[in-house]
């Protein structure tokens, strides 16, 4: 299936300049052309697209998305370096992870002291990450 940049815009959350900027910055291959010379994109487009915008959820800088983007375009020769990237960054989400979780308790713990006081009924943890 193909899909215009406004339908890509659309499915990924990402802007249409966005979408241009990584194509500028060679984070997104080139799309095909359509006779009228628009942007027509892939499925696969689609797949890195989302990817990408996991990676940047996830911090990893545009820096290192290009850095994993290129050696992506060299191919399985350069898997165990982009595994080492991903692994890595999955130790930064680790490591936000548990600092976030230590802020959730931070704050669970002040919301009981303000119910103490105030008497009201918040039940602490609901929605807490990994409860």
């Amino acid at each position: 299936m193909s899909y215009s940049i406004a339908q890509v815009a659309r499915r990924t959350g990402l802007s249409v300049d966005t979408l241009r900027y990584y194509e500028r910055i060679r984070l997104l291959d080139p799309p095909a052309r359509d006779q009228a010379g628009r942007r027509v994109y892939s499925d696969a487009d689609l797949a890195w697209l989302r990817f990408l915008t996991r990676l940047r959820t996830a911090g990893m800088p545009i820096r290192r998305m290009r850095e994993y983007a290129r050696l992506r375009g060299r191919g399985p020769a350069s898997a165990p370096r982009r595994k080492a990237m991903l692994v890595e960054q999955r130790g930064v989400v680790t490591r936000r992870i548990a600092e976030l979780r230590d802020c959730l308790e931070v704050l669970d713990h002040e919301i009981g002291a303000h119910d103490e006081v105030s008497g009201t009924g918040y039940r602490q943890g609901a929605g807490r990450l990994g409860a």
